[in-house]
C-alpha cells in the first residue's frame, strides 16, 4: 500500500499540501491512498513523462468504488472533486503499452491540495477589495477554524473508539463468563453421566 507523502503548511493538520513523484512499469498500475474528512475539497495536479506508443490512464474513487474523476491517455492535466463523507479515497494510475512493443517505465508527479489549501486568496482578495494585512487575517483565521475542526473530529473519533473499545471487552468478559458457566454445567454432567453408567454396569 503506498500512501501520499504529506507536506505540512504552517503546522497545520487539516491544511496540506500532498506532492510525490513516482516511477510506473510497464502495463502496471499503482494507487495511492488517503483518509479525507467530509465536505473536503480535493485539487490535483499530475505529470507522466510521456513515451511513444504507451498511455496512461488514471482513475480517482472512493472505498464505495464511486467515481469521482477519469481521464485517459493523460500526459499532464488537474482533478477536483468534494468528499461526500469521512472516507478512504484512491487515485490509481494506469500503465498500458501497445502490443508486442517493449515498454519503458515512465515517472509519475502528483500534487494534491485540500482543505482551505485549495482556495485561491488572491483573486478572493481582489474580489472583496482586501488590504494584504486583512488577507492574512483571512487566512489565518481559516487556518485556526481548519486547526479547531479538525481537534474536534479527532475528539469524536477518540470518542467512538473508546466506546466501541468498551463494548468489545463487556462483549469479552460477558463471553468468557457464559464459557465458564458451560465448561462448568459440561463438567457437572459428565461427572453424573458416568457415575450413573458405572453404577449400571456395577462398577461401583
Amino acid at each position: 500500500m503506498h500512501y501520499w507523502i504529506v507536506c505540512l503548511l504552517g503546522g497545520s493538520l487539516l491544511l496540506s499540501v500532498n506532492c510525490i513523484s513516482f516511477n510506473l512499469e510497464p502495463n502496471t498500475q499503482k494507487c495511492l491512498k488517503e483518509e479525507l474528512q467530509g465536505n473536503v475539497p480535493v485539487i490535483g495536479e499530475f505529470e507522466v513523462s510521456e513515451q511513444p506508443g504507451q498511455r496512461i490512464d488514471y482513475l480517482v474513487t472512493d472505498s464505495k468504488g464511486h467515481i469521482l474523476a477519469q481521464r485517459q491517455d493523460v500526459s499532464k492535466g488537474k482533478f477536483s472533486f468534494n468528499t461526500e463523507s469521512y472516507d478512504t479515497y484512491e487515485i490509481c494510475f494506469f500503465s498500458r503499452v501497445l502490443q508486442n512493443q517493449k515498454g519503458i517505465t515512465q515517472l509519475v508527479s502528483l500534487n494534491t491540495k485540500h482543505g482551505v489549501e485549495t482556495k485561491n486568496y488572491e483573486s478572493f482578495a481582489e474580489a472583496t477589495n482586501l488590504k494584504p494585512i486583512e488577507l492574512e487575517i483571512k487566512k489565518l483565521e481559516d487556518l485556526s477554524k481548519s486547526i479547531v475542526d479538525d481537534f474536534a473530529f479527532m475528539t469524536k473519533r477518540e470518542e467512538e473508539m473508546t466506546d466501541t473499545n468498551e463494548s468489545t471487552n463487556n462483549r469479552v468478559m460477558y463471553f468468557s463468563i457464559f464459557s465458564i458457566f458451560v465448561l462448568l454445567g459440561l463438567a457437572v454432567w459428565q461427572v453424573l453421566y458416568l457415575r450413573r453408567y458405572f453404577k449400571t454396569k456395577k462398577l461401583i
